[in-house]
C-alpha cells in the first residue's frame, strides 16, 4: 500500500438531465492503509439511482443526504471486499460488505458504516437492488392487505420492478404497473406478473398526457384502487387519487416526475390532488422513507432469501461494465432507457 483509485467525480453542474461531460473519471491519490476503525474496500458492483440527478443539481434543502459540488466524488449503494483492516477489528481482509461509497474502485470506508454480506443471498448484488424501499412502503404504510388492486407508478424502475412481485406475494388481487415504453410494459406483464400496464399517459408526456392516463387507469381498475406506491408524482398521482376505493393507503417513494424533470433542478415533484376526495374516502397519503423504518432491511433480507430460493421473485438487473461506463449509465437511467435496478459491475476476474 498505498492503493490507487479511479473514481468519478462532478465535474460541472449539469443544465437539464445530466450528461457524461458533466462527470469526469479520475485518478484519486493514493489511499493510504485503513487507520484504526476503518476499513480499505475494493468495490465489486456499486448501484445508480434516480435520485443523484437531484443531488447533482443541488436541490438538496430538507433530505438526509448532502449534495454534490464539482469536484466532489459521487458516492451511493456499493458492495466490494475488505482488503485491509486494522487488527482487532470487527471485519477482515476477504469479508464482502455494504457501504454507501460507490463511484471509486476503492474506498476507505469506517467499518462502522459497513454491513457484512448477508451469505442467505445468493449473489451479493442482491443487497444494491430497491427492494426494501417497496416492502417498507407495502408493509409499513399501505399495509398490504389480501385481495387489495394495488397500482405502481413507474413499475419498471429499481423500485416498480421489484413492488408489484412483492406486492403479489404479500396477497393483492390484482396489480396494475405505469410505464412510458410498451417494450417495457410488455416485460412487466410477461416476466414480472403485472396484471396490467399503462402507457398512454407518460409523465414525460407533459399536461397532454392527463386525459389519457386517468381513462387508462378508470379502464385498468373500474372499481377504483386499494394501494398506491407511487414512483412518479405528477399528474399520474392525481389520477390515482381520483381513482381511490374507500380506505385506500398511499406510500410514496419517489417523485420522478419532478426528479427527472429536464427544466428543473430535480428538487420539487408538484401534483395537484383532490382534497375533498381523500377526505369523504378517508384516503391516507404518507411518504416513505428508509431512516424512518430502520427495521425494514433486516426483515426484507430475511424475506428476499425466502423467496429467491422458492424460485418465487426475479431481480432485474442492467448491468454496465467498468467504472468508465458509470457516466453512460446514469445517463441512460435518468433518460428512461434502462429497467430494474442499475449496477456498475466492477469485479475483475483475475482478482476474485
Amino acid at each position: 500500500m498505498p492503493v490507487v483509485s479511479r473514481e468519478v467525480r462532478l465535474a460541472a453542474v449539469p443544465r437539464g438531465l445530466p450528461a457524461p461531460a458533466d462527470l469526469e473519471l479520475t485518478e484519486a491519490a493514493p489511499l493510504p492503509a485503513p487507520a484504526p476503525g476503518e476499513v480499505l474496500v475494493r468495490n465489486r458492483h456499486f448501484q445508480v439511482f434516480g435520485g443523484l440527478r437531484t443531488l447533482l443539481g443541488g436541490g438538496v434543502e430538507g433530505t438526509p443526504v448532502p449534495g454534490l459540488r464539482p469536484g466532489d466524488t459521487l458516492f451511493g449503494p456499493a458492495v466490494g471486499e475488505v482488503v485491509a483492516a486494522p487488527d482487532g477489528g470487527p471485519l477482515r481482509p476477504g469479508d464482502l460488505v455494504t457501504h454507501l461509497l460507490g463511484w471509486r474502485e476503492y474506498a476507505l470506508v469506517p467499518a462502522a458504516r459497513c454491513a457484512p454480506v448477508d451469505p442467505a443471498l445468493p449473489d451479493p448484488v442482491a443487497h444494491l437492488t430497491s427492494g426494501s424501499a417497496a416492502y417498507g412502503a407495502l408493509t409499513r404504510l399501505a399495509e398490504l392487505r389480501e385481495g387489495d388492486v394495488v397500482l405502481v407508478t413507474g413499475a419498471a424502475g429499481g423500485v416498480g420492478s421489484l413492488a408489484g412481485q412483492i406486492a403479489r406475494l404479500l396477497g393483492a388481487g390484482r396489480v396494475i404497473g405505469t410505464t412510458g415504453s410498451p417494450g417495457k410494459a410488455e416485460r412487466l406483464t410477461a416476466e414480472l406478473g403485472y396484471d396490467a400496464v399503462l402507457t398512454g399517459g407518460s409523465w414525460r408526456d407533459g399536461a397532454s398526457a392527463e386525459a389519457a392516463f386517468a381513462k387508462e387507469l378508470t379502464e385498468a381498475a373500474p372499481d377504483g384502487v386499494d394501494v398506491l406506491l407511487d414512483n412518479v408524482g405528477g399528474h399520474q398521482l392525481t389520477a390515482a387519487v381520483d381513482a381511490a376505493r374507500p380506505g385506500a393507503r398511499f406510500a410514496l417513494v419517489g417523485a420522478l416526475s419532478g426528479q427527472l424533470a429536464a427544466d428543473t433542478a430535480g428538487a420539487t415533484g408538484p401534483a395537484t390532488v383532490d382534497a375533498f376526495r381523500l377526505i369523504v374516502k378517508g384516503v391516507s397519503l404518507r411518504g416513505y422513507t428508509g431512516v424512518a423504518h430502520p427495521d425494514v432491511e433486516a426483515e426484507w433480507t430475511e424475506r428476499l432469501a425466502g423467496w429467491l430460493r422458492a424460485g418465487a421473485i426475479r431481480l432485474p438487473l442492467t448491468r454496465y461494465p467498468g467504472i468508465d461506463q458509470a457516466p453512460r449509465a446514469l445517463q441512460e437511467l435518468t433518460r428512461g432507457d434502462v429497467f430494474g435496478t442499475v449496477v456498475v459491475d466492477l469485479s475483475d476476474p483475475a482478482h476474485d
